[in-house]
């Protein structure tokens, strides 16, 4: 049985943004029978799918799996400065992607 709790935050979060069941599973790249399946709690997320709901919802892994109530964490300036210096092509979500690694890193570091 997968976390109640974390089906339970991305049904909430995928209503706020009016966005389908069917929108939700095509940006997860996986079927619509998947998507149902987590949000229904019988289906676990791997690690892979809990950062692209991160990326998508624009919160922190933490808040997904309710180790946190803040939603999103403000990088810190050399965070930011990093994230400044890639490619000029690179996407918002490219940019989020390199900020949540970057937080991720440091929290290893703090175990």
């Amino acid at each position: 049985m997968a976390d109640l709790k974390l089906a339970k935050k991305i049904i909430d979060l995928r209503e706020q943004r009016d966005m389908s069941q069917a929108e939700l599973a095509r940006r997860m790249n996986i079927d619509k029978s998947s998507m149902n399946k987590i949000e229904n709690g019988s289906r676990k997320v791997s690690s892979e799918e809990l950062l692209a709901f991160s990326t998508i919802f624009d919160v922190t892994t933490d808040y997904l799996l309710g180790k946190s109530e803040t939603k999103s964490v403000e990088p810190n300036d050399n965070a930011l400065l990093i994230a400044a210096h890639i490619e000029d092509d690179a996407t918002e979500e490219d940019v989020a992607k390199i900020l949540d690694y970057i937080e991720m890193v440091k929290k290893s570091k703090d175990k």
